[in-house]
Order: C-alpha cells, then structure tokens, then sequence
C-alpha cells in the first residue's frame, strides 16, 4: 500500500517546493549526488538543485539543496535521502577532523574495511569527502596479512609473505604486525607497506627508526601505518613519530550522524 499516510492525506497531482537544511553542527556536506540518484529513482521528474558541493564546509542553518516536484514522491524518497545524507555527512565531518588534527605533518588519514555492509563505497566515498584516503575498496585491491593469516600459519611470517607473492606477484601486499619480533620479520620479507597495529608509541618510533636504518641499506624506504585506538590526542602524537600512514576505524564504524532535515517551503 505504500505510504499510507501521505496517501490519505495529500491529493496526488500536488507540488512541493522543500529545502534539506543543516539543523544543528558544523561539518562537512557529503552524500549529496546519491541524494540526487535517490530522488531520480522515486520520481525522474524530480527537480533536485544543490546549492552546494561534496566536500563543502557547512553550519547550522546552512541550506544544502532543493527540491521541487511531487508531493508524494519527496515524501516517499525523503528518508532514505536523509539518512544516507545525515551518515555520509557524519563520516566526511570526522575524517575531516583528524585530517585537520595532522596536516602539517604530512601523514595521510586513512579509513579501513570497518564499512556498513552493503554500502561500503558510500562510506569510502565520505571519506574522500572529508580529506582522507582510501585504504582499499576491496579484498581483491591489495594484499594484507592480517594477524589472524598469521596465527594459522604458525606464526610464520616469512612463509605468508613468500606464499602471497608467489601467488600473487602483482598485486600490493601489506603485513600487519603486534611487536618489533614480528616487524623485523616482516621488514626483511620486503612487503610493499607494514601496518603496527596496536603499538605503543614507543614500539611505533622504534619501528620507524628500525625502516630507516634499512632504507640505507637497501635503499627501499617501506612504508608505515600506524593504527588502533586514534583519538585526536593521539592521532596528533602518532603522526609526529616517523609513519607515513594512520589508518582509523572509527571514521566509519562509530558515525555520529550530522543532523540534517527537510522543511516544506511552497506547496
């Protein structure tokens, strides 16, 4: 039966003229093309008009687009638009905060596969929006031995690295490593990049001295990223101690959505 209140309510041949309003924070506009797609697909005739970008700095008040056209098809679409809006939003605000809390550092923030199942793109999308990375899109981009790899190898370090790239000679490879054991193994299998998860800082300075004292020997400058447990605190003080990379989690899996709405102008 469809909306059955807006069917009760609203005579069919009328026309709405609505805003999608930042209601309350500052932060960072993303999602703004998917809202478009959303509306195109509840109704072609739709008239969606930005009145800003991705990316875009907003505050409260701000009025991010418009929208004209049926009444019953804005009101059938306007949730699913919101919410991906008020989400992808919330992402790009957070990225765009702990790329703020680093940017004379030259460390790059990067997000992680810790996505909303099924709607992973949109998350790596607000990222981009908010002034990070991309780490990978997928399980196929790029290899990564994470520790689990590991601990069902026996630990072997140096077997995992060898048996990914002889089966996958092409294609990037990461190793994740918990402590300077295992980072010297992986430091001397030559990856493309090594991930310190978990490190303290001082295991994670101690680990960038150790690549740089090979990056002399070698000549191959390995590239590092640091994660776990990001805050801005610390995120500041990790940046400063030698990595190229900081990878966060958060910015997708704990998404504290900006509260954005839609208010009727002209009917």
């Amino acid at each position: 039966m469809g909306d059955v209140t807006t069917r009760a309510l609203i005579s069919e041949p009328r026309k709405v003229h609505v805003q999608i309003r930042v209601k309350s924070r500052a932060g960072i506009i993303s999602g703004l093309s998917v809202v478009r797609k959303v509306f195109a697909v509840a109704d072609p005739s739709i008239v969606f008009a930005p009145h800003i970008r991705d990316g875009d700095c907003v505050r409260r008040g701000d009025v991010a687009a418009t929208v004209h056209g049926s009444a019953h098809s804005i009101l059938r679409a306007e949730r699913v638009a919101l919410e991906l809006l008020r989400r992808m939003s919330g992402i790009a605000t957070k990225t765009h905060t702990f790329v703020e809390a680093v940017k004379d550092t030259g460390v790059t923030i990067l997000d992680t596969r810790k996505t909303l199942p099924g709607y992973g793109e949109l998350d790596k999308q607000a990222v981009r929006d908010g002034g990070g990375v991309n780490h990978r899109l997928n399980l196929s981009s790029m290899g990564l031995i994470k520790n689990n790899h590991i601990d069902m190898l026996g630990g072997n370090i140096t077997h995992a690295i060898r048996t990914f790239r002889h089966a996958y000679p092409d294609i990037p490879l990461e190793v994740e490593v918990r402590n300077i054991s295992e980072f010297t193994l992986a430091l001397d299998g030559m990856p493309d990049s090594i991930l310190l998860d978990n490190m303290t800082m001082v295991n994670i300075r101690q680990a960038v001295t150790i690549r740089n004292n090979a990056t002399l020997q070698t000549g191959k400058a390995i590239p590092l990223e640091a994660s776990g447990n990001m805050t801005l605190a610390r995120v500041r003080a990790v940046s400063k101690t030698g990595v190229e990379y900081i990878s966060i989690g958060a910015l997708t899996h704990s998404v504290q959505a900006l509260d954005i709405s839609m208010h009727v102008m002209k009917v």
